[in-house]
């Protein structure tokens, strides 16, 4: 079981990621990245950051190719920013959460079995 300072890594790591994203990195392609969550090993020697692009299939294809060529970049502001020992890899992954939740509420929407809103508004109207 992750203890509490493991919890808190995590999170610092993901505040840190997030803020030189939004604040040092100066790619376009990077603009509309959210760092989701990161899972970090129990030996602090791996960070996997999970991210979610907005866009269609190929720009998030396109900012995770992006995000990894900066890894270096990014692992040496975030040891600047950090007070580990050690600062992680980080290994980028694409967090499908939130396409995955559109898909599931998509699904039950066409079942009837969905009690909010409709995006496209109702049939009744």
């Amino acid at each position: 079981m992750k203890g509490v300072r493991m919890e808190r890594v995590q999170e610092e790591i993901r505040r840190e990621l997030s803020e030189i994203l939004r604040n040092r990195v100066r790619d376009p392609r990077l603009s509309w990245v959210s760092v989701m969550r990161v899972e970090v090993a129990q030996d602090l020697s791996v960070a996997r950051v999970y991210v979610s692009a907005l866009g269609d299939e190929a720009t998030q294809e396109a900012a995770l190719r992006v995000l990894v060529g900066a890894r270096p970049f990014l692992r040496s502001e975030l040891g600047r920013q950090l007070t580990l020992r050690r600062t992680p890899d980080l290994i980028f992954r694409a967090d499908k959460g939130i396409e995955y939740s559109l898909r599931i509420s998509k699904i039950l929407h066409e079942l009837g079995l969905s009690d909010g809103p409709t995006q496209g508004g109702s049939d009744d109207e």
